[in-house]
């Protein structure tokens, strides 16, 4: 599994103070982007919070997913959560290690009592002593949250004191990508009551084990929620139930459950889970089983695999301008493009942490994560070996029809309604639900004339191309879920 380190520089540590009049909640910022450009230590919000105990509590539950590990639990570095500001509201994001929980904590203007917040993406420090600090938090004394160092820190602090360097699985930033793209598909399956929510939240398991277990299903059932063995009309995915766990920081401060997926039909799929709270919102969003993250599940493929795509994506950023809802046909509508090849360029800058996706406005949002563009598509074994294929014309199009040579084997590439299909093994498995396989991606790749160089090494042939039980393999890679 390739592995990046990601460097954050603090100029101090985060921490909880007591102050005249009430607490102070100092969260340090390292290394952001905004539209001035990238600052070593952003600052983004100084003011009150409306819920100064259920703001503390949520922002736990984030880091909790962000020290996770759901599928095979070890001992791990916990990554700092990622904060955004856009302007009338702050966003902490995580993922898990197994890259099958993304969580995100939607700061409101409600809850940031009115006030604005500056625009740009960074990473905020939480560390040890800091979350002991907030899970000893009681009542609602008037808390000061402080996104950034204040004006003193920066005048007065020579470089950084706190730093941390943290093992960064480059799946991790897929997941985000893939997790973008699935919820973009989710409707609102049903919602709870705070008493409803809280009742149903406290029957699921705690404990592992429900990967062996299979998929779980839930229906509405007047106010509530009722288990099923499997997918009736109207149910909704519940993927490793235990995987929820961190909404129990919350529940006592809930006062809605709102569950999010689409049409459940057959076998396991993601669904969103999104706890209500006064001026806050808190998703938690699970991949289709604990055992599978979020980084293997290929929706972004079809984007990265089109030039016309990348160009738009260049345009479309520049329009972004940190916006806190995004809204495709209102971008088509700027760009002078239809709003599919918007919402193409879109997915293509999610895979650079650029945009993501909140469920509950049905809207995209700006974000910058500091990572290249190019590194989920670098390092997407299937987008890798397509475009193998491509340049060593293993590629034969026939009409509906495509053979693609791979290894010592010929594969028949069929498309029927814009949809292709394969005669390989990945697509006997998974029949698209997981994104096309290699083959299938090149026949797409070469009906749309894209032009791969060839390989430089001398003696590169088709033969040399892997087959995909070798790519099975680097997306089946030891360390967790793919």
């Amino acid at each position: 599994m390739t592995r990046s380190v990601q460097a954050l520089a603090y100029s101090r540590p985060s921490a909880l103070e007591s102050v005249q009049g009430g607490r102070l909640l100092g969260l340090e910022t390292s290394g952001g982007r905004t539209p001035r450009g990238a600052e070593a230590s952003p600052r983004f919000f100084s003011g009150f919070l409306d819920s100064p105990r259920t703001a503390a509590r949520g922002l736990l539950a984030v880091a909790d997913v962000a020290g996770a590990r759901y599928y095979r639990p070890q001992l791990g570095a916990s990554r700092d959560p990622v904060v955004t500001g856009n302007g009338d509201r702050l966003r902490f994001e995580s993922f898990s290690a197994c890259c099958g929980v993304y969580a995100r904590l939607d700061v409101l203007r409600d809850g940031l009592g009115g006030a604005e917040t500056g625009h740009g993406t960074t990473n905020v420090d939480v560390n040890n002593p800091l979350r002991e600090a907030l899970s000893r938090l009681t009542g609602d004394d008037p808390l000061h949250l402080r996104v950034g160092p204040d004006e003193l820190a920066v005048t007065t602090l020579a470089g950084a004191v706190v730093e941390k360097k943290v093992p960064l699985p480059e799946r991790w930033l897929r997941g985000f990508a893939e997790a973008q793209v699935v919820s973009a598909g989710f409707d609102l399956r049903a919602e709870l009551t705070a008493a409803e929510a809280v009742r149903f939240l406290r029957t699921l398991p705690r404990g592992g084990g429900s990967a062996s277990r299979g998929a779980t299903w839930v229906v509405p059932a007047g106010r509530t929620l009722r288990p099923t063995t499997r997918p009736v009309p109207g149910a909704v995915c519940l993927p490793g139930p235990e995987r929820l766990a961190a909404l129990g920081r919350v529940l006592r401060d809930a006062t809605a459950l709102r569950v999010y997926g689409p049409v459940a039909e057959g076998p396991a799929v993601a669904s969103a889970w999104e706890v209500v709270l006064p001026g806050m919102r808190l998703t938690l969003t699970l991949s289709p089983d604990a055992a599978r993250g979020f980084s293997g599940e290929g929706g972004v493929l079809e984007a990265l695999a089109t030039e016309e795509a990348a160009a738009d994506a260049e345009l479309v950023s520049v329009l972004l301008a940190w916006e806190p809802r995004v809204d495709p046909g209102e971008l088509a509508e700027r760009a002078g493009l239809p709003v599919e090849r918007v919402r193409a360029a879109l997915t293509r800058l999610g895979t650079a942490g650029r945009v993501g996706y909140d469920i509950a406005d049905a809207a995209y949002f700006h974000r910058e994560l500091p990572y290249g563009g190019d590194l989920a598509e670098r390092h997407n074994p299937r987008l890798v070996a397509a475009r193998g294929l491509l340049a060593a014309g293993a590629v034969t199009l026939d009409g509906d029809l495509a053979s693609v040579a791979s290894g010592e084997r010929r594969y028949q590439v069929r498309e029927s309604a814009g949809v292709l299909s394969c005669t390989c093994q990945w697509w006997a498995d998974y029949r698209g639900r997981r994104g096309p396989c290699k083959h299938a991606l090149a026949v797409r790749m070469a009906r749309r004339g894209v032009v791969v160089p060839p390989p430089e090494a001398a003696g590169a042939s088709v033969s040399a191309v892997p087959d995909v039980s070798a790519v099975t393999a680097v997306e089946n890679a030891a360390g967790g879920a793919r």
